[in-house]
């Protein structure tokens, strides 16, 4: 089959009935982890409607989340797979499908650990712009 006619399910995403918050992976431990992911910065052509691009977003099976930005582009959107190949496609059809003018893919390579301190003095002896303020 088609990496673009795949089901959510079928692309690695969690089967219906698993509630999984943003970034977090499927709470099954059967489950494919998705390890491929990007955010891809969009422009509209200038006779694309936004629902036209909210529509193909609802029926991509990669898509995850999708904000509307307030910049020099229109939308970032965070598109999820288990292969590059799967993620690259998905991709190149937001160009070529979606009415979308510019699309500036970033691919992610990990998370940041933003729970631990970096530097060991930033427990007691950091400075005051480097401590929590809550």
């Amino acid at each position: 089959m088609s990496p673009w006619r795949m089901t959510r399910w079928e692309r690695g995403g969690p089967p219906p009935g698993i509630d999984t918050g943003p970034g977090e992976p499927p709470t099954s431990t059967e489950e494919p982890v998705r390890r491929h992911e990007a955010l891809v910065s969009v422009r509209l052509g200038p006779s694309a409607p936004g629902s036209h691009l909210v529509e193909y977003l609802r029926h991509e099976p990669c898509a995850v989340d999708a904000w509307w930005i307030a910049a020099d582009v229109d939308a970032v959107v965070r598109l999820s797979a288990d292969s590059m190949t799967v993620l690259h496609r998905a991709v190149a059809d937001l160009r070529r499908r979606a009415g979308v003018e510019v699309a500036v893919a970033n691919y992610i390579l990990r998370a940041l650990d933003l729970t631990t301190p970096a530097d060991p003095r930033t427990g007691k002896d950091a400075p005051a712009w480097a401590v929590s303020a809550a």
